[in-house]
């Protein structure tokens, strides 16, 4: 057997000096670093790959495969500020939106499409497990269990959702012209006509356009110029009432539903019926503009107030959008575009040609916090179960939703200041 010094076939034993010890120990320490990043960034990469950790939208989402990403982890806790058995009710009206439908109806979430009986029996399976479980961890683990959650992607550049809010306001209101009640709200005129372009192929899936008949030809519908200055469609007998204020007018249009009141003491409800298929433009973004209101304090309660103070300004401010609403009388609750009536706190309205209709959702935002007067003195978290039953003009993209906060002071303050950021989750039931 050959030796080296100390060193044998089956051991060897090497003395080292401090200083040769100290260098051994610190390329271990070394060692120990670098394989500690390695690992870390590996996991990091792992983590990222998960459709939970979705990269930002470059550009506006256009379908609906870009609106929804798969959460496979990171999910959020789902806790209900409404109560969990509040929402019983909301889900049962919604069923009966969804049970009417054709059974080959199709719904597109993010980029998987299900039945509309998948729907449905989500929607109930939900409603087993609240007759079922009162305690919030136990809920939570069995949504994770039998649910496939859905995040919206948001707006381009941020995750987050905007959420802004509407309400059923109330106003004074006369069944016959007089020299104060002067301001018409139309019901939808005959001569309206709305094409769906879906048969023309499947790049117009979806699509409408909105106009009127003129010489053998379709062209757009009256701007609200033409209709609220021009009084183009005055005589036809097209008025369900009037108001004192054309803002009046234009902020129950703004809101798609209000209440009435008429001198004798009834009440009247209205609700949306049709548009004249113009853009809607926001009134607010331009007063930004033009540097009526600053960006910090706008809102619709200082929108109004500046219009009361500038009555010059009105028809430059209110004409900016051309977009025009016609009503139709109700005969209870708000209504949403899919005829079900709106439930406050729990109906919300989102772009109906990204996000599937009736659909049972979990938001995350901001709520104000008012004192006696109802004076905002701050803004807390909240999160609620919630369902998609309506849309809106100026609710376009992944990344805007509306909450409907139903009538009363408090639900006019949170609609006219809320404009936080926020999450949108879909749910659906797993196989």
């Amino acid at each position: 057997m050959k030796t080296f010094r100390s060193l044998t076939v089956y051991s060897y034993t090497i003395s080292l000096s401090g200083a040769q010890k100290q260098m051994i120990h610190f390329s271990l320490r070394l060692n120990r670093a670098v394989c500690s990043f390695i690992w870390g960034t590996a996991i990091l990469l792992f983590l990222l790959s998960f459709p939970a950790c979705y990269p930002t939208l470059t550009k506006e989402a256009s379908l609906p495969e870009d609106t929804l990403r798969n959460v496979e982890i990171f999910y959020p806790r789902f806790d209900d500020d409404m109560g969990f058995k509040a929402l019983a009710p909301a889900i049962e009206r919604n069923l009966a939106y969804l049970e009417k439908l054709p059974p080959e109806t199709t719904f597109d979430y993010g980029k998987n499409r299900f039945s509309c009986e998948r729907v449905i029996e989500t929607q109930k399976a939900f409603l087993r497990l609240l007759s079922q479980e009162t305690e919030t961890t136990r809920i939570n683990r069995k949504i994770r269990k039998l649910f496939t959650i859905y995040r919206a992607t948001g707006r381009v550049g941020n995750k987050k959702i905007l959420f802004t809010g509407y309400y059923e306001p109330a106003f004074e209101a006369r069944l016959n012209k007089d020299s104060t009640f002067k301001y018409p709200i139309y019901r939808m005129p005959d001569d309206l006509i709305k094409i769906n372009l879906s048969p023309f192929g499947k790049k117009y899936q979806d699509d409408t356009i909105v106009g009127r008949l003129e010489d053998g030809t379709i062209v757009p519908y009256y701007t609200r110029l033409r209709i609220e200055t021009e009084r183009i469609l005055a005589g036809r007998h097209l008025e369900i009432a009037w108001l004192k204020d054309p803002v009046d007018v234009a902020f129950l249009q703004i809101q798609g539903s209000g209440r009435l009141d008429l001198p004798d003491g009834r009440t009247m409800r209205v609700g949306y019926s049709a548009s004249n298929g113009r853009p809607y433009r926001s009134i607010g973004k331009y007063m930004l503009e033009k540097a009526y209101l600053k960006r910090s304090e706008i809102s619709m309660q200082t929108i109004r107030k500046f219009l009361s103070e500038h009555t010059d300004l009105v028809d430059e401010i209110l004409n900016f959008n051309p977009s025009y609403v016609f009503f139709r009388k109700l005969a209870g609750s708000p209504l949403g575009n899919i005829g079900v009536p709106l439930t406050p706190g729990r109906s919300i309205a989102l772009d109906a040609k990204l996000f599937p209709k009736g659909a049972l959702a979990f938001i995350s935002c901001e709520k104000p916090i008012v004192d006696s007067d109802y004076k905002i003195t701050g803004w807390k978290p909240f999160s609620r179960f919630v369902l998609n039953q309506d849309t809106g003009g100026a609710i376009k993209g992944a990344g805007r939703a509306d909450l409907f906060w139903g009538s009363g002071r408090y639900a006019e303050i949170a609609a006219g200041h809320l404009k936080h950021e926020g999450e949108l989750y879909l749910l659906i039931k797993k196989e």
